[in-house]
């Protein structure tokens, strides 16, 4: 697993409300991301063994040490705006802002919404369903970026209510 995608997951975790993440590949190894409430996301990478190489039958194979690299990453510390209105995702899956690649997004920040309107897809099991705004107001800010992975309940979008 790359540097990169590692730091990816840690973005996931650290902005959804997965306490721990564990991933175990076997060609890779295993991959542990990890949070608590008040303490930064660590995460734990382990090598798989390499396999021993064949050599004569009277030489003892040696095992090799398996690697750990711990990442820490500062705590996401959300700001609370008392006027502003979490939208969060009802279910789990890919949030998508358009409906296809080459389409503009159904809304960026400062646009103004109303009940009906679809803000996003989320794709969950091959099912694209469209979530829709329950409440009018102005797009303050989108918090997933495109084609990411999102969590049940995770927050998707700052809205500030209009009446």
């Amino acid at each position: 697993m790359r540097a990169k995608e590692i730091r990816e997951l840690v973005k996931i975790i650290e902005t959804s409300n997965v306490g721990e993440l564990e991933i175990t590949r076997w060609l890779w190894g295993k991959i542990r991301i990890s949070k608590a409430a008040s303490h930064p996301a660590a995460i734990t990478v382990s090598a798989p063994v390499e396999a021993p190489r064949p050599v004569a039958a009277h030489a003892p194979v040696q095992p090799q040490p398996v690697e750990r690299i711990v990442i820490e990453s500062a705590p996401v510390v959300p700001v609370k705006e008392s006027n502003l209105v979490e939208i969060k995702s009802p279910m789990v899956g890919t949030f998508y802002r358009s409906p296809s690649p080459e389409s503009e997004a159904y809304v960026k920040d400062g646009d103004m919404i109303t009940p009906g309107k679809i803000l996003c897809i989320i794709e969950a099991m091959k099912l694209m369903n469209e979530i829709e705004a329950e409440i009018k107001g102005k797009i303050v800010k989108i918090l997933v970026d495109n084609a990411q992975p999102v969590e049940f309940n995770q927050p998707l979008f700052l809205v500030e209510p209009v009446k």
